[in-house]
C-alpha cells in the first residue's frame, strides 16, 4: 500500500517545489502590472486587473532599449569568447603532458574565488589610466566590459568544461591521427561534436553571469556601455522607488535568458553529467 502511495507523494512534492520556485516570478509579474497606488497596499495574489502602462513606459524608453542592446552584445560576445578559449585550454590540459598542468588549473580557478568587489579599484585604474590611447579609454566601452567579464568567467568555464573534455576517450584522437587527420581536424571533427553538451552548459552559465552582473557594470560604465541591470538603479531616486517599472524591467530581462536556455536545454543535463560516471 505504501509503495502504491509513493508515486503520488513524489508528485505532490514535485508540484510543491515547482510552485515554490515559480512563485517569485509570478509575484514579480503581479507587481509589474499594478499601478503605483495599488503597491502601497497588499496586492492580491489573483490578477483581477492588469495595468500595462508600466511595460509601455519601459519599452518606449529609448535609453532602456539601448541598455538592453548593450547587455545582449556584451553577454553574448563574452559567452562566445569564453567558451572558445575554455575549450582550447581544456583540450590542452587534457591531451598534452604539460609540466605542472594541475598547478596551472588550480591557480586558474582560485582567481574566481575572490569576490568581484576586491578587483573594483584595480580595474577602475586600469580602465581609466592604463588602457588609454589619446582621448580614448577602455572605461565605458563594450569591448572593455566583454574583456572584463571574460577575465572573470574564463577560470569558471575551464573548471566546468574540463570534465567533458577528459571524458572523451583519447583513443578517438589517436584513431583520427592514424587516418591522417591534423590536430585542428581532430579538434573540429572529433572532439568538438562530442563536447557540445559541455560547451552548451559553459555558454549558458557564462552568458547568465554577464547578463545578471551589476557591481562591475555600475562602476566601470557611465552611459555608452551601461547594461540593463544598471538601468534598474535609475528608478530608485530620492523622491521614491518606481516598483512597478522596476518589476516590468525585471520581467523583460527574463525573456532573453529563457530564450537562450530553451535553445540549449537538451544539452544541459547531458553536459552537467558528462564524464561524471567512470567505468
Amino acid at each position: 500500500m505504501m509503495r502504491q502511495q509513493r508515486p503520488y507523494i513524489y508528485l505532490l512534492l514535485w508540484l510543491g517545489l515547482s510552485l515554490l520556485t515559480l512563485f517569485p516570478i509570478y509575484w514579480l509579474f503581479v507587481i509589474s502590472v499594478k499601478p503605483a497606488v495599488d503597491l502601497f497596499t497588499t496586492p492580491s495574489l489573483i490578477l483581477d486587473t492588469v495595468y500595462w502602462k508600466n511595460y509601455i513606459n519601459v519599452i518606449g524608453n529609448e535609453t532602456l532599449r539601448g541598455y538592453m542592446i548593450n547587455s545582449l552584445i556584451i553577454s553574448t560576445s563574452n559567452a562566445l569568447l569564453v567558451t572558445v578559449l575554455a575549450f582550447l585550454a581544456c583540450y590542452a590540459l587534457s591531451r598534452f603532458d604539460l609540466a605542472g598542468k594541475e598547478n596551472i588549473f588550480f591557480w586558474t580557478i582560485t582567481n574566481r574565488m575572490a569576490p568581484a568587489a576586491v578587483f573594483l579599484l584595480p580595474f577602475y585604474l586600469l580602465f581609466t589610466q592604463v588602457f588609454t590611447w589619446g582621448d580614448w579609454k577602455l572605461y565605458d566601452t563594450k569591448i572593455g566590459m566583454i574583456l572584463l567579464y571574460s577575465t572573470f568567467n574564463l577560470p569558471f568555464a575551464i573548471w566546468t568544461l574540463r570534465p567533458t573534455i577528459d571524458g572523451i576517450p583519447k583513443e578517438l584522437d589517436e584513431a583520427a591521427t592514424v587516418d591522417g587527420a591534423s590536430t585542428w581536424q581532430v579538434i573540429h571533427e572529433v572532439v568538438f561534436p562530442l563536447a557540445r553538451p559541455g560547451l552548451a552548459v559553459t555558454f549558458i552559465l557564462t552568458w547568465v553571469f554577464a547578463w545578471n552582473e551589476f557591481l562591475l557594470a555600475a562602476t566601470l560604465t557611465s552611459f555608452n556601455a551601461r547594461t540593463i541591470t544598471t538601468g534598474l538603479s535609475e528608478y530608485v531616486t530620492t523622491t521614491g522607488t518606481e516598483w512597478g517599472a522596476m518589476a516590468a524591467i525585471a520581467v523583460i530581462t527574463l525573456i532573453p535568458a529563457l530564450i537562450i536556455f530553451s535553445m540549449v536545454q537538451r544539452h544541459i543535463v547531458a553536459g552537467l553529467t558528462f564524464g561524471a560516471v567512470k567505468e
